[in-house]
């Protein structure tokens, strides 16, 4: 509790000066205080004083002196004060108040009520004073002074205490507590301090001590302050206004008196000095968004100021309950609060308060103040609405719709005529459905259907019109009353209701269109416009409609007269109407008006207004009978007084304008007026109602009246209804002549053969039968014929009226011997109409065989028209074989057209059926039993020759392998190019031939250039030198040395390489050679062939140690050719270096070629080397300037170092090389070889060329001794780092790290990359070793944007190493698809399910279509049954397979499968239930998914019902209904079903034309197409013609045979017509749209038969048969059976109940 110091009212004065009252004003504006002078001073609530006026006593003669005020309070509407004196009187006062007087000096006053004030006297009596009537009443007395008041919080309780210990309480209403009155308590000493909280009754008194009492007055809690010396008696106590808190006020505490006022401030008064201070009590105070200030006074109450006006709102929990939130919503004008059981709304700008039940929703409401009157609150897709200022919620409403413009709430906006309370709401159930709802009267007023989604809404201000708009942008109307719904409006973009009217105000394009009367929403007024509508404003009398074109907005106004008509006739002010109409010339909008206002007037009886509005429309007819009515009435009410409207005469005069002729007949005969009601019916012609009143009256003209009535008749040529007068009066005679007058025979004939005296009469019948056969009645007339026993006559007629039926059965009695002759007739006849099927089986009885196998051939009876033939010995009928194997041969049944041909002598036809087949083996049997060799192979050999020119060479080798003649398909394939079949038939039929032929066909090719090809038969042949020098002679190199070295070995390969380089020659030629090794073999072979040129140029080129020896061979090749003179200084040089002759050598060349000395030198070093003199060897080569080949030397002779020495003074650019080339010395040498690297690279590293030390250590390679090998990586590693450079070192530890980490030394070469700052590579060298932690720590520490790319590759790693349970936890989705890829669904699914849905059913989806396709759909639709069906597009495909999957299975429709519909009906409920609140909803995908939830819906109620015998009649009515959706479902067990069962229950007519069609299905699937079908028996019915063709029958051979049985036999009896059942729409009994209209029933949720009458309706639009539904009903509860339960507890569940409203009032 906060208690803050506000100010002091009034300064302490020398001396006493008491404080006598105190009173606060209930609206917290005033304060009142009255001083010991009786002067009452007035404060604001900021404790300024503002005025201050003196009390006046009893009377003035008593003086000043002579009273003392006692209490005081105000009215609680704050205007007045009442003023207790202790001269026993009350002033009230305010301006024009009077005062009222009391028997006894009052002591205490509360004023709870408005007009009723409290007060207590010192007789103890308690009395209220009435403010309005100046009067006042005693409510109880006691016999001790009244000492104090208090009121409960609600103030409709009262205590009072006396002086004498009693406590006595009043109640004005219990608000249906129970609580007693009277005597309730008697405390020990007078209650001075009395106060009445929520929950006890507080006492205070001189005795120091606070009594808290209950209800009831027992004693609940004693405070004792009595052993306090410095405490007094208690004098004072107030409550707080939520009755939790209560203070006392002690004397001497100095506190004479409190007083709290509605935000509990509290005023102390100190007695001796009369020291008035200002306190502010309050639990807590809050800010809330800078705008407003809360202030907690209590738990249930808070008091909210606008800091920006000061005005201020008191909420509080009328139950007392906690507040616990507070929130400023909707622009800051609402107030919206929770309770733990209530939800407080208000308006801040009205100040109405709300406190309405409101269980806690978790605070998930979302709040909607678009409407000033309502709120709409929104929570788990329910709308609430709660109407300011009332404590209960409006209504609940069930919608997932919560835009505003989708939703019309309107609360008695405008007054209308008798409608005390007009409270509607509009809005969508679904997308295209909208609900209006009478919120008064709690019931559903209508549901509008629409064919597209709706966008907007809105109902007018009387709720009686419904504005609404689709996607389409159409704006229609709907007018609640009638139910008519109009489209009023195409491509509108913008639509508003005109405030306070129901002026309707669009946008059409570029049109603004306005319905001045929207009763005829024809009538339309338009103007042109640019831009775009974007508000509409009324004000002032002034209405305009806010149009933006560009950048400028203008303005349009409306036509205010024409608005105010609207208003005028919603008022119900006709005569106002009236005036303003006359004011407007005639227009289509005016014309509407006064049609509007004549409708209305004659609805009030206002029956002058509706005469000068039919005046006003020219209606002269109409004004003229109004007149008359007019002048009726008025006359009426001259002579006697009163409503001359209400005359009898006036009222019926009225019905009749009405056209309620019933109505107008009720008045007269009320009346007694039976006179003027058959005078009235005369006139109107109305002569059967005229006749009708006379009779029920017994007039004495009746008699008169018929005679009347048939001579207008006769005059006005009404002859059949004469007739139908003469036959009612029992002249048959003469209602036969009028019905012939007519032109009605049949009708004439009805009636003659239901009288037996007139077919007595020849000459009588003899007319009747000569006018039927005239208007070609024949049938009937051979029923009149055969009455009158004439049967020639009547067999004639029935044959010429088709009537075969009757004339057979004419015949079969009376002329047995023409029978037959009628059979054929009819046969005829049918064939004529083409129903060939049921033509057939009168042809047979006939004996007409050709006729009948015609009518099976045309009926696609092809089986009944193989019976038939086979039955014949007629010749004639073989030419029928032919048309019937065609059939066949078309359904590739080839050996049924076989047979059908060789009986119809047709052979060769059945060969080219087979070889068109390609079934060549069958053609030739058939063709060697029948004709010659000869024959034969003329005729295969044409026909293969036909099939080559079409291109078919395949079927041409068949042909001509059939006859055995090889020859011809080879030749063909050679025609033809085709050298791969010309070589599999060679070496079929001639193996011998096989290499010839390859050997041919490669030259061939080869000479069409096609030399692939040639080299594979090259190759066949074993000529594959020919194929080298096939590529040889088209430059084609290396295809020539690819085959040589394939096929001709190592030397044929030498040879070809050889003259491919010399081909190229120069540079091109050495690096081929050196490319196959071949150098010094094509060098060698090139002097061996006198090629010396091209040898000279491979040894300059790259082997010049072979110049000598090829100068030899030259100068011996010159020498033998005697061509050698000009070289002999070089050839005897080359002579002596020859024979080792070194000094003569040497001076031959030093005299005549110095060039040559070089050479010299390098073979007497060469020489050397041999003789291993190695410093001599060493000293020539360094005089020929040839270091390399000293280097070479060494090498050869295993002398690494000295080599190492020459190439590194003379060659050094060369050292690395030789260092890799010693490294790879070294390594095939083994230790010995590492030893000297290692030797090698200590003396780099000592003599500080460490980088060649590095790579020596880094050639060190010793998998025996891995440890060596890691020191000398590491070694390497270490001296780059420090020596040399950045990159160098990198590029070292580059190469060190790999090596490291193939060595497993992960750790060693992570940190040698972490040295160089190569953070990936360590990372990477982490993760190839396993440490995940240690590479989660260097990303994490060094490299952050490597987090991921680490837990990618852990993710990688768990999925590799098969480890899924640990894959769950770092990536759930790798972790379910590996589950998914092992198979182990159940942990996928649960794993999967701890995640979000989407998750989850993305893997349901997965493993159903897993399941699918193992053929378990069952088990796939358990996985949905259990998991959900979400509306996942991606989905649909499982789904549909699913459905088509089950109604596929056969042998489901026993009771055995009701679980398995039940839970695939179940699945698809729930499916369609989460697409109409998904994007999907309305879509062509769920209008599919509805239709397969209704068929399922179907299946399983009819196993449901097959389970129950007293339900087969539904079971079998639901497989007839299933006909309508053959769509869906397979057609062929559709129709045996249904046949089955309507066998099964004697419906013995429908069966045969079930079974029927379901054999023409059987026919048709064979066949492979419908389009043949024979639908003439579905005409007229909502049965699909078009349905897909059954993949496969639903029966088997067995089955089919004994359905075509019973059809036969059935057919043959003749005992069954043809004919579907009707109803009494004329329709098909199970059609749900009537053939005749059009007009589509809904169907039973039960049987799918239409719901015609007497129907059961559920709440979503759905029906029930009643008595079917009563039937199913009955059943359930007399045999329990579950299935049956489960059946209605689907229907309750998919239709919202028995019949319930979407729509509840709290």
């Amino acid at each position: 509790m906060q208690l803050k110091h506000l100010k002091t009212l009034l300064t302490p004065q020398e001396g006493a000066a008491k404080v006598t009252c105190m009173a606060w004003a209930p609206n917290n504006t005033k304060f009142a205080v009255c001083t010991v002078d009786r002067v009452v001073l007035l404060y604001d609530e900021q404790g300024e004083r503002r005025d201050k006026f003196s009390t006046k006593p009893l009377d003035p003669k008593f003086g000043k002196q002579s009273y003392a005020v006692n209490d005081m309070v105000f009215s609680p509407d704050s205007t007045k004060i009442a003023i207790g004196q202790s001269d026993n009187i009350i002033f009230v006062y305010r301006i024009g108040e009077d005062w009222y007087c009391s028997l006894s000096a009052v002591t205490c006053l509360l004023w709870p009520a408005e007009h009723a004030i409290i007060y207590g006297l010192v007789d103890g009596k308690v009395r209220l004073a009435n403010t309005q009537t100046n009067k006042s009443s005693t409510i109880y007395g006691t016999e001790s002074c009244v000492v104090s008041l208090a009121s409960n919080v609600s103030g409709k309780g009262i205590l009072s205490g006396h002086a004498d210990g009693t406590v006595v309480r009043y109640f004005f209403d219990d608000e249906g507590s129970g609580e007693s009155q009277g005597k309730l308590l008697m405390h020990p000493c007078p209650p001075y301090a009395l106060a009445w909280g929520a929950n006890s009754i507080m006492v205070g008194g001189c005795d120091k001590k606070v009594v808290a009492y209950g209800r009831e007055g027992h004693i609940l809690q004693t405070f004792d302050y009595s052993r306090d010396r410095s405490e007094k008696e208690f004098t004072v106590a107030a409550t707080s206004p939520s009755g939790q808190s209560v203070v006392f006020g002690s004397f001497d505490r100095s506190v004479q008196g409190l007083l709290g006022k509605k935000q509990i401030k509290l005023h102390v008064v100190f007695i001796i000095c009369s020291l008035l201070e200002l306190f502010d009590c309050c639990l807590r105070r809050a800010i809330y968004k800078n705008k407003f200030e809360m202030t907690y006074v209590g738990l249930s109450q808070v008091i909210v100021r606008n800091l920006s006006t000061g005005t201020r709102v008191v909420l509080k929990s009328y139950y007392g309950y906690e507040i616990e939130e507070v929130k400023i919503m909707g622009k800051d004008r609402y107030l919206v609060a929770h309770t733990s059981d209530t939800l407080l709304l208000g308006d801040l700008l009205t100040n109405k308060l709300s406190e309405v039940p409101w269980p806690s929703s978790g605070g998930n409401e979302k709040f909607f103040f678009e409407n000033e009157t309502v709120c709409m609150i929104f929570n788990a897709g329910e709308l609430s609405l709660v109407e300011y200022s009332n404590n209960e919620i409006l209504g609940s409403v069930r919608t997932e719709f919560m835009n505003p413009h989708l939703i019309s709430v309107r609360l008695n906006e405008r007054k209308q005529r008798g409608v005390e309370d007009n409270k509607k709401l509009a809005y969508l159930i679904d997308i295209k459905t909208v609900a209006v709802v009478d919120l008064a009267g709690g019931y559903n007023l209508g549901t509008i259907s629409h064919d597209s989604k709706i966008d907007w809404l809105e109902l007018n201000e009387t709720g009686r019109k419904l504005l609404f708009r689709d996607k389409k942008l159409r704006l229609h109307l709907y007018d609640i009353e009638t139910g008519v719904k109009t489209t009023v409006l195409s491509f509108c973009s913008y639509v508003q209701w005109v405030p306070g009217s129901d002026v309707v105000v669009a946008q059409n394009r570029g049109n603004l269109c306005i319905w001045y009367s929207i009763d005829s929403p024809e009538s339309i007024t338009m103007f042109p416009i640019k831009g775009d509508i974007v508000d509409l404003e009324r004000a002032d009398g002034k209405t305009d409609v806010i149009v933006t074109e560009g950048v400028n907005t203008l303005t349009y106004t409306l036509d205010e007269g024409l608005i105010e008509f609207g208003t005028a006739i919603d008022d119900g002010d006709y005569d106002r109407a009236t005036a303003f109409l006359e004011t407007l010339e005639m227009s289509p909008e005016t014309e509407a008006m006064w049609k509007t206002l004549s409708k209305l007037a004659l609805e009030a009886r206002q029956l002058h207004i509706a005469e000068r509005c039919c005046a006003a429309l020219g209606d002269v007819s109409t004004v003229r009978f109004l007149h008359q009515t007019n002048q009726l009435a008025d006359k009426v009410t001259e002579e006697m007084g009163g409503d001359g409207t209400t005359f009898y005469q006036v009222q019926a005069r009225v019905a009749k304008l009405d056209k309620n002729f019933k109505l107008a007949e009720m008045h007269y005969m009320e009346q007694n007026a039976t006179d003027e009601a058959i005078e009235m019916y005369q006139e109107l012609h109305m002569w059967d109602d005229c006749i009708a009143v006379a009779e029920a009256k017994g007039h004495p003209e009746l008699n008169s009246l018929r005679g009347n009535y048939y001579h207008w008749l006769t005059e006005t040529g009404q002859d059949e209804r004469a007739g139908e007068v003469k036959e009612s009066e029992g002249d048959f005679q003469g209602a036969i002549n009028l019905y012939l007058k007519a032109g009605l025979p049949a009708k004439a004939a009805r009636l003659a053969i239901s009288r037996p005296e007139i077919t007595s009469n020849s000459e009588t019948v003899s007319r009747i039968a000569t006018n039927l056969i005239k208007g070609e009645f024949y049938e009937r007339a051979g029923d009149l014929y055969e009455k009158i026993r004439n049967n020639q006559r009547a067999l004639e007629c029935y044959c010429k009226g088709g009537a075969f039926r009757k004339a057979v059965e004419l015949a079969r009695l009376a002329f047995p011997a023409e029978v037959v002759k009628l059979e054929e007739a009819w046969g005829d006849y049918l064939v004529q109409q083409k129903q060939m099927d049921a033509a057939i089986n009168h042809f047979i009885e006939a004996g007409c065989s050709l006729k009948a196998i015609e009518a099976a051939i045309a009926a696609r009876q092809w089986k009944k028209a193989v019976h038939i033939l086979e039955l014949q010995e007629d010749s004639a009928a073989a030419k029928y074989y032919v048309k019937i194997a065609q059939y066949y041969t078309s359904m590739q049944d080839y050996e049924m057209a076989e047979q059908l041909f060789v009986k119809g002598g047709h052979i060769k036809d059945a060969i080219d059926m087979y070889t068109t087949a390609g079934r060549w083996e069958e053609a030739h049997k058939l063709a060697v039993k029948c004709m010659t060799e000869e024959e034969v192979m003329a005729l295969y050999v044409s026909r293969a020759q036909e099939l080559e020119r079409d291109g078919k060479f395949k079927e041409a080798e068949r042909l001509f392998a059939t006859v055995k003649q090889p020859d011809l398909a080879i030749a063909m394939y050679k025609k033809n190019r085709l050298f791969d079949d010309v070589i599999r038939l060679v070496a079929k039929y001639h193996p011998d031939l096989l290499t010839e032929t390859h050997l041919h066909l490669a030259k061939e090719l080869e000479a069409e250039s096609r030399l692939s090809e040639a080299e594979y038969h090259f190759m066949e042949a074993g000529e594959w030198k020919a194929a080298v020098h096939m590529y040889r002679v088209n430059d084609m190199w290396e295809d020539a040395h690819r085959v040589a070295k394939t096929h001709g070995g190592a030397g044929a390969q030498k040879q070809v390489a050889y003259l491919w380089a010399r081909s190229l020659g120069g540079e091109a030629a050495v690096k081929l050679l050196n490319k196959f090794g071949l150098l010094e073999y094509a060098i060698e072979s090139a002097a061996n062939n006198f090629a010396f040129d091209f040898a000279f140029d491979l040894a300059r080129l790259s082997c010049k140690e072979k110049i000598p020896e090829i100068h030899l061979k030259h100068a011996i090749y010159l020498e033998d050719e005697l061509l050698f003179l000009g070289m002999c200084v070089c050839v005897n040089c080359s002579r002596y270096v020859h024979n080792k002759d070194w000094a003569n050598a040497q001076r031959v060349a030093e005299g005549h070629d110095p060039e040559s000395v070089s050479e010299v030198l390098v073979g007497q070093a060469k020489f050397c080397f041999e003789q291993k003199d190695f410093q001599k060897a060493e000293a020539f080569l360094l005089r020929a300037q040839r270091p390399e080949l000293a280097v070479k030397h060494y090498k050869d002779a295993d002398m690494w170092s000295d080599a190492m020495r020459i190439c590194k003074e003379y060659l050094p650019n060369k050292l690395s090389i030789l260092q890799e080339e010693y490294e790879r010395e070294t390594s095939k040498k083994g230790v010995r070889g590492v030893e000297g690297l290692l030797e090698q690279a200590r003396e780099w590293e000592q003599s500080g060329e460490y980088s060649r030390a590095v790579e020596c250590y880094l050639k060190v390679k010793d998998d025996a001794n891995t440890a060596l090998m890691e020191k000398c990586w590491m070694k390497a590693a270490e001296l780059s780092i420090k020596f040399l450079s950045g990159d160098r070192a990198v590029e070292v530890i580059q190469v060190v790290g790999p090596r490291l980490t193939h060595l497993r030394k992960y750790n060693a070469a992570a940190e040698l990359y972490l040295n160089m700052d190569l953070i990936k590579e360590a990372i990477d060298v982490f993760i190839e070793g396993e440490e995940w932690n240690k590479a989660k720590r260097v990303a994490k520490e060094l490299e952050p944007r490597y987090e991921d790319y680490v837990d990618q590759k852990y993710k990688e790693h768990l999925k590799n190493q098969g480890k899924v349970d640990s894959l769950v936890g770092v990536d759930v989705m790798a972790a379910l698809d590996m589950y998914a890829e092992r198979g182990q669904w159940e942990k996928c699914l649960d794993t999967a399910s701890k995640q979000n849905f989407k998750i989850l059913h993305k893997y349901v989806a997965l493993y159903a279509t897993h399941l699918i396709k193992e053929e378990d759909a069952l088990k796939a639709l358990q996985l949905y049954v259990q998991h959900g069906a979400p509306p996942y597009p991606q989905n649909f495909n499982i789904y549909k397979r699913l459905f088509l999957d089950f109604i596929n299975l056969p042998n489901t429709d026993g009771p055995e499968s009701y679980r398995m519909w039940a839970d695939l009906r179940n699945f698809l409920l729930q499916l369609c239930e989460n697409l109409i609140k998904s994007s999907e909803a309305n879509s062509p995908a769920h209008e599919d998914f509805e239709q397969m939830l209704l068929t399922v819906h179907y299946y399983a109620t009819r196993s449901a019902a097959k389970g129950v015998e007293q339900l087969m009649s539904i079971a079998t009515k639901l497989s007839v209904s299933l006909l309508r959706h053959t769509e869906l479902i397979p057609a062929d067990k559709a129709f045996y079903e249904a046949g089955l069962a309507c066998r099964a229950v004697g419906w013995e007519n429908m069966a045969f034309i079930f079974l029927n069609h379901f054999l023409d299905l059987c026919d048709a699937t064979e066949e492979g197409t419908l389009d043949a079908l024979d639908h003439s028996d579905f005409l007229d019915t909502d049965i699909p013609f078009e349905v897909p063709v059954p993949t496969k029958l639903c029966v088997t051979d067995a089955q089919r045979e004994q359905i075509r049985d019973w059809v036969l036999m059935v057919s043959m009896d003749n005992r069954l017509e043809q004919v579907l059942p009707r109803d009494e729409r004329n329709t098909y009994e199970a059609s749900l749209v009537a053939a005749n209209t059009g007009l589509r029933s809904l169907p039973c949720v039960l049987t799918g038969y239409p719901v015609l009458r007497n129907k059961i309706e559920f709440s979503v639009g759905k029906q029930a048969n009643k008595e079917d539904w009563n039937r199913f009903l009955m059943a359930t509860k007399t045999t329990h059976s579950p299935e049956c339960q489960d059946v209605l507890q689907f229907i309750s569940q998919w239709c919202g109940g028995l019949p319930a409203s979407g729509f509840s009032v709290y």
